[in-house]
């Protein structure tokens, strides 16, 4: 017998958090408005009820934690550093990792070589409270 431990409603807000995150300050960063438009209505990053296969279960919601965090870590990173060898390894594994859980995460490196330093989109957050 295997005992399964789920996972808690902390870690599935998490996950909502990064989700967020990732459209509002990550995204934005590297496409316009368009085609982050595009990306929401493929479901890129928020899979549907069936489609989730981590079954969640403690261990597989750290590990989609661990590579949400993980990419934007890298992508935070490479848009001053460029992309080294070290980060395309781990921007590789962990999309992988997502894709494997039902997080529908189809970019590779080269699609985050441009940065757009003057960001200004619907997606990102508002500067102050009277924007929002």
């Amino acid at each position: 017998m295997k005992v399964v431990v789920a996972s808690t409603p902390e870690q599935e807000h998490h996950i909502t958090e990064l989700i967020n995150y990732m459209y509002s300050s990550v995204f934005p960063i590297y496409f316009d408005d368009e085609y982050i438009m595009k990306l929401e209505g493929l479901n890129v990053l928020a899979p549907k009820e069936e489609d989730i296969y981590y079954n969640r279960t403690l261990d597989k919601a750290f590990k989609v934690i661990s590579s949400l965090q993980a990419i934007i870590a890298v992508l935070e990173t490479v848009q001053y550093e460029g992309f080294q060898l070290n980060h395309q390894k781990m921007f590789k594994r962990n999309a992988k990792i997502l894709n494997e859980f039902g997080y529908l995460f189809p970019f590779t490196t080269d699609e985050f070589r441009v940065v757009n330093h003057e960001v200004l989109s619907k997606y990102s957050k508002p500067a102050n409270q009277y924007l929002a």
